[in-house]
């Protein structure tokens, strides 16, 4: 996971130094001021997550410094040192805007817990805003667009999945919309005011994986100076969403099955059982039946969360939705930079339609915002287009592409046909020689109205 970053403001040279020193042992990127003007010149440059500051510093104290850094930036949290720890200080720090403050003198266990407590409130806090703002402009669903029968299909299965509390799994390549779909199957449902928190099973190593989820008692492991609750704990009454589900290791997939099954965590390091009320949504790009037979993944857990499963198509799969996407992004980014983004044209949205998308919608959003930021008329050219837009695509599947182009519809069929000759007519094994789930060939051979003996 990527590390925080902690501005320091201390006038006290060693101070400074000590409290540095023991946040780069625990793995937090740390800057250092010795003033309150240092510190503003710092926040200046730099996007910090939280902000350590002295209430007693020669020239700006640290309350002015809180006032004028919440100015400057005001999703930064802040966390006052002190060593006047009245109720009076203490209620004027937090009415000013600070997260939380430290009575000084403090040991490092302390300080870790308060600094640890400060980034999980914010993080929080500025993931609930964001996604507060995501619903209440959401376009068509989520903030997802589409208008293609399969996307659809997504559409009516999340609306009836979002009004219980079942565990749902969400099928789809990166970039299709994964979390999105998970955001909204939470903040329109009946745990909409109850925490959502994220967890990357992939991003996480292997032996912390189960701390994350199910936090840990102190001296649990190396390291487990404090005891800590896991998502799971602090989701109580919401939501954990776990992203790629499909990378966990065994031990942590047991012990995930236990909460399905019995809704109680055991911290590590404990052996007693917490009762735990949270909604479960896990994701995954990997073919978690492939998972089970390699015995990489439980099939008791595969069976218990297929019970509700929502599939999101590669954009390639829903090109008739790319209009719709670029008019849905250009408004978006257009209020994102602050500028009039120029209007993208019928030949640009061809140039975009024989383009394989591999990174799906995500791809196609940061593509439209690097060209809106680079091109300098009031209409998207060619010119303006990257490199890999301009390129002639590679030639799938060896067949010879016409002098004059390609049109994407008639390519389209020709690749199913060769496929379902190849397969003798079977739908499954075409769909996995074309790299299509079963449902998008079967919707492809509707629309083509392409007969799979014949």
């Amino acid at each position: 996971m990527m590390s925080k970053h902690i501005l320091i403001a201390e006038d006290d040279t060693v101070q400074r130094e000590i409290i540095g020193d023991i946040l780069e042992q625990y793995n937090y990127t740390v800057a250092r001021a010795a003033g309150g003007e240092e510190a503003l010149e710092s926040l200046r440059r730099t996007a910090f997550d939280l902000l350590l500051t002295d209430m007693k510093m020669p020239g700006m104290d640290g309350l002015e410094l809180l006032r004028r850094a919440k100015s400057l930036r005001p999703d930064l949290d802040v966390v006052v040192m002190t060593a006047h720890a009245t109720i009076k200080t203490a209620v004027t720090a937090i009415r000013e805007g600070a997260t939380d403050y430290l009575e000084k003198p403090f040991d490092k266990d302390e300080l870790l817990l308060v600094i640890q407590r400060a980034l999980e409130k914010g993080t929080l806090r500025r993931e609930n805003r964001q996604l507060r703002e995501l619903v209440s402009h959401a376009t068509a669903l989520g903030n997802m667009v589409g208008e293609s029968p399969v996307m659809r299909e997504v559409f009516t299965r999340t609306s009836r999945a979002a009004q219980v509390n079942s565990t749902v799994l969400i099928l789809g390549e990166s970039g299709t919309g994964k979390e999105l779909i998970a955001r909204h199957l939470h903040f329109a449902g009946p745990r909409k005011k109850k925490p959502f928190l994220v967890v990357n099973c992939a991003a996480i190593p292997d032996n912390l994986v189960e701390s994350e989820l199910f936090g840990h008692e102190k001296g649990a492991f190396t390291g487990a100076d404090t005891t800590r609750a896991g998502k799971f704990e602090a989701a109580d009454g919401g939501t954990v969403f776990l992203d790629e589900i499909g990378d966990m290791h065994l031990g942590s997939q047991a012990k995930l099955l236990r909460v399905l099954q019995d809704g109680v965590v055991e911290r590590v390091g404990s052996n007693k059982p917490q009762k735990v009320d949270v909604r479960v949504i896990v994701a995954t790009n990997r073919d978690l039946k492939k998972r089970v037979e390699e015995g990489a993944f439980r099939e008791d857990l595969y069976f218990r969360l297929e019970v509700l499963s929502i599939e999101l198509p590669p954009l390639r799969d829903r090109m008739e939705d790319l209009p719709l996407l670029v008019s849905h992004f250009r408004d978006k980014l257009g209020k994102k930079l602050g500028i009039v983004p120029p209007t993208v044209g019928p030949d640009i949205i061809d140039a975009f339609r024989r383009y394989r998308w591999p990174g799906n919608v995500r791809e196609l959003e940061h593509t439209l915002e690097q060209i809106f930021i680079l091109s300098d008329g009031g209409e998207v050219r060619m010119e303006d287009l990257p490199a890999k837009l301009r390129s002639p695509q590679p030639d799938p599947g060896g067949i010879a592409l016409p002098a004059g182009g390609l049109v994407l519809e008639d390519l389209e069929q020709e690749l199913i046909r060769q496929a379902l000759d190849r397969s003798g007519g079977r739908i499954k094994e075409a769909a996995e020689l074309l790299g299509l789930t079963y449902k998008t060939l079967q919707y492809r051979l509707k629309k083509h109205e392409i007969d799979r003996n014949g």
